[in-house]
């Protein structure tokens, strides 16, 4: 293995984490906000609302993100409407044909993590929230998203980190990020072990970051797991030395 080929492609390689960051960024914050919307789709009491959401959900979940790329990128500039549509300033740009498959994606995963994570709210929180006299915006503010964000949290990080791993695909429609540039060094020096390697290292090193980011928010939402474990105790002693 030639090692002095993996530090020499680390300066290249590292021009693409700008974009490959960009494209996680927005395919991540735009397929939450639809999952939002396919959440609440599915919890509607509309059945055509429901059949719609579930079809989607079904469809982006059951074929491979590749040919969903391939579709946006390649399929849709086969129709003259779409190509004379004022959507085609967009649709042609790969970085945006791009982020509107992986948010499409995302959006059917992070919905169904959404859905679990309302219905692990346990009834009876709701039903003592109903019983205090809470409105239905309050409890959903209160109750239901605190308790589902706990829930669905450790699910979504796990998505947040393949979506990470899936802007790779973005170089199979001309995008440089990371991996096309790994793939311009490749054809030039045929170094297909050692380049890919480096990409690998950063792609590693964008998901530990990540992945620190979802434990940091995990506790904050979890502040009960920051308080010592002697804590009671001690507090109970003291107590009792008062009292004494």
């Amino acid at each position: 293995m030639n090692f002095q080929m993996i530090l020499e492609s680390f300066p290249t390689l590292l021009e693409g984490v700008r974009l490959t960051l960009e494209l996680a960024l927005l395919s991540v914050s735009t397929g939450l906000v639809l999952a939002i919307g396919l959440t609440a789709a599915r919890q509607s009491r509309f059945v055509a609302l429901q059949l719609l959401a579930k079809g989607y959900v079904f469809v982006f979940r059951g074929t491979p993100l590749l040919v969903q790329l391939f579709l946006v990128y390649y399929g849709l500039s086969q129709f003259d409407a779409v190509r004379t549509s004022i959507f085609w300033v967009v649709l042609r740009d790969p970085f945006w044909c791009s982020t509107i498959a992986l948010a499409l994606n995302t959006a059917a995963y992070v919905s169904e993590i959404m859905r679990g994570g309302v219905l692990s709210v346990p009834s009876g929180h709701i039903e003592a929230a109903h019983a205090i006299g809470m409105s239905r915006l309050a409890i959903m503010r209160r109750v239901v998203i605190p308790v589902a964000a706990r829930q669905a949290l450790p699910a979504y990080g796990n998505e947040l980190i393949l979506m990470i791993k899936a802007t790779s695909l973005a170089s199979t429609v001309t995008l440089i990020e990371v991996t096309g540039i790994a793939r311009q060094i490749i054809s030039r020096t045929y170094a297909v072990f050692e380049v890919f390697i480096a990409a690998g290292v950063i792609y590693l090193f964008i998901n530990v970051v990540a992945v620190v980011a979802v434990h940091l928010a995990d506790a904050w939402l979890h502040p009960e797991r920051r308080r010592p474990s002697n804590a009671m105790p001690g507090a109970f002693g003291a107590s009792s030395a008062q009292e004494t």
